[in-house]
């Protein structure tokens, strides 16, 4: 069954979370300089005082409810999802999100893509959002079968395609692996799932593994965390409004694709907006989704979901939007179709980790050109 849904937090928990950021006492928080030890406290500043003074949670709330919003259940597990429809001359397109993004990530791709003839799906990962509560810890693999079970629910056998950065990327990854006769095909603008026996061989392979392995080295504490204690790190969050602004905050200011100060400080201002930030963070935050939302880094680690077998090979057509990721540096085309039939490749000027957001007109353009080279065959 699905059913229309209407987004409507309750008053009750909109004045616990203004309580919350109010009680915070910001002269207790010492700063070690800009963005040198994390998150930068002026910009963390910038943003809660925007939240208190200016940022209207009931008008986001009635623009989101001008989408189609979903819920249905899966397998057990509740799902959010929005749904537009297009005419039917193109297959349909789940577009898949990561953390610590949502759904609306892809809101400036939706009504353009649906233009051109496809029904867009855009759900919230479970345990994100409004797919909130789900009913244990869910890993990426199992993520995948949940969203094609969506899909078969709302197309039956028709046969789709998929995009995603992050965890969508990941998902998608799985998606090709275990449902291959469903998919069109998968476009990614992050890709980490290969062959187990799959290693650097060409000079530019290792070179480039290399230097992710140094990034990620002090980029990833985060992920360790999630993926081994996400409950502990949860009782935090889920009790501080600016704490879980400031986990997230840092992940928008390291990741995305943005001019530098002389210090190294990123310039967050000149691509996000303090709405924009704060309504991904209240997507989190609102429904109480920011615990459950960490749970897919430990379900990985449970399902051993960070590689294919040795010697898989992914015969579903793959294209890779290469966004200039800072700390998720793109792997090269050649490590790529060591696992992957890739069918079609861009390499982009500019663009970080959240791409779809940060160049909705770009990730459009590539996604377009794939989904005709993937679909000619589509009636």
């Amino acid at each position: 069954m699905i059913s229309p849904y209407t987004i409507a937090i309750p008053d009750e928990r909109l004045a616990t979370i203004r309580a919350n950021i109010e009680a915070y006492d910001g002269s207790q928080l010492p700063d070690a300089g800009g963005w040198s030890a994390g998150v930068g406290i002026d910009d963390l500043k910038r943003l809660i005082t925007y939240w208190k003074n200016r940022y209207d949670w009931r008008a986001v709330e009635q623009r989101l409810n001008e989408l189609p919003n979903f819920t249905t259940d899966i397998e057990g597990e509740h799902l959010h999802f929005v749904h537009i429809k297009g005419n039917g001359s193109k297959p349909p397109v789940l577009l898949l999100h990561g953390w610590p993004g949502s759904y609306l990530e892809f809101e400036r791709l939706l009504h353009p893509l649906a233009a051109d003839g496809q029904d867009v799906v855009v759900p919230s990962l479970p345990g994100f959002a409004f797919s909130n509560p789900i009913t244990g810890v869910i890993g990426p693999r199992r993520a995948a079968e949940l969203m094609h079970g969506l899909m078969v629910r709302l197309f039956g056998q028709a046969r789709y395609v998929v995009q995603g950065g992050d965890w969508g990327a990941h998902i998608a990854s799985w998606m090709a692996c275990t449902q291959p006769a469903a998919l069109f095909g998968i476009h990614v603008n992050t890709m980490s799932v290969f062959a187990d026996d799959t290693i650097p061989t060409t000079l530019e392979e290792k070179d480039l593994f290399s230097r992710r392995a140094a990034i990620l080295d002090r980029e990833t504490g985060y992920s360790h965390e999630q993926s081994t204690r996400p409950q502990t790190l949860g009782v935090a969050m889920a009790n501080s409004v600016v704490g879980t602004a400031g986990w997230i905050l840092e992940k928008f200011g390291k990741w995305a694709d943005l001019p530098t100060f002389s210090d190294g400080s990123p310039d967050i201002w000149s691509r996000f907006s303090e709405d924009e930030l704060i309504t991904n963070i209240m997507l989190y935050i609102a429904p109480s989704a920011v615990v459950t939302a960490t749970w897919i880094y430990l379900g990985r680690r449970l399902e051993g979901s960070d590689r294919f077998p040795a010697g898989t090979h992914i015969g579903v057509p793959t294209g890779v939007a290469a966004f200039p990721d800072p700390v998720f540096l793109p792997t090269p085309r050649s490590f790529a179709e060591k696992t992957y039939n890739i069918v079609h490749w861009t390499n982009m000027t500019r663009g970080g980790h959240f791409a779809a957001l940060e160049e909705p007109d770009l990730m459009l353009a590539d996604l377009r050109a794939f989904i005709d080279k993937v679909s000619k065959k589509h009636s």
